[in-house]
């Protein structure tokens, strides 16, 4: 008899929890608290206690996907905590002013973008965007000076910068990295040759400036969909007679032929892909052609 597969770990109950300014939620040990979407929380961090929001309520989930242990979720937020929170978003206001004076002071070639306050107060964090490395070490002296506490300057990417600020996308809807985008996925110029969009880089970039994010959610099925259709180009056989194939309609998984009539003039008309029949071209041929030879020679 085969030995038994080991059974797998029972499921873990969690809960997804995000910090203020980010779409990306990670999951927590609810600690014997049943939280619901939207409750207020102080979370266990490596930064130490924090803020946050819960995105999704207690729910299980497989071992394997988490990274254990799991930190935990101290406690509800109770008034006192909604005051700090509050008194903090205020700080970071002042702290994020008196930073872009001092930034200005020093001449620093450096864009700030936020000023995130710890929650007990032990620390501002400053995030900028620079076009190279800037050194802001006097500028970190003349902040610890100012507000008496630790200062951290970190700089960050065009697109975090986004994913920060948020704001509206070309298609009219919240920026998916400021909603719900947890890490930026891989983009590529030629998902957009895939889709047949136009590679004008005005029509196919986001408000950073870089490949729109969506670009990678349909483009699996615009591989498989392009791998039944004709190339553009090719001559096939249509139901009404030869045509040379001038456009493709992946959505549809038709093609756009070009035929010419019996008095000289052209037709274009609409197919589905499947009722289009590829003539083999002259370099086909010619490799069939090789291909056949080829297999002679070692069946001999």
């Amino acid at each position: 008899p085969q030995p038994e597969a080991p059974a797998e770990p029972a499921p873990v109950t969690v809960v997804d929890i995000r910090f203020r300014n980010n779409a990306k939620s990670y999951f927590f040990d609810p600690n014997g608290l049943t939280l619901a979407v939207g409750d207020h929380v102080i979370i266990d961090t490596a930064r130490g206690d924090e803020f946050g929001i819960c995105a999704a309520g207690n729910h299980a989930v497989r071992p394997r996907e988490l990274v254990l242990p799991l930190r935990k979720v101290l406690r509800a937020a109770t008034a006192q905590d909604e005051r700090i929170n509050a008194e903090n978003q205020e700080k970071e206001k002042k702290a994020f002013d008196v930073c872009q004076q001092k930034i200005l002071s020093h001449k620093l070639d450096m864009q700030l973008v936020s000023a995130e306050c710890a929650f007990d107060g032990s620390k501002i964090l400053f995030f900028f965007t620079a076009e190279g490395r800037v050194d802001f070490r006097e500028l970190v002296k003349d902040l610890a000076s100012c507000f008496k506490i630790r200062i951290e300057l970190r700089q960050i990417g065009i697109r975090d910068e986004t994913k920060m600020r948020g704001g509206l996308a070309p298609c009219g809807r919240v920026c998916c990295c400021a909603q719900h985008l947890g890490d930026f996925e891989r983009v590529s110029i030629k998902m957009a040759k895939t889709q047949c969009l136009s590679l004008n880089p005005t029509k196919i970039s986001g408000l950073c400036g870089r490949l729109m994010c969506c670009l990678a959610y349909e483009n699996d099925h615009y591989t498989q969909a392009s791998k039944k259709m004709p190339v553009i180009g090719t001559e096939v056989v249509s139901p009404d007679g030869k045509g040379v194939v001038v456009a493709n309609n992946l959505l549809k998984l038709t093609s756009r032929v070009k035929r010419q009539l019996p008095d000289g003039s052209f037709e274009f008309k609409e197919y589905p892909a499947e009722k289009l029949k590829t003539q083999k071209t002259i370099a086909d041929t010619v490799r069939d052609d090789k291909d056949e030879h080829i297999k002679e020679i070692l069946d001999e």
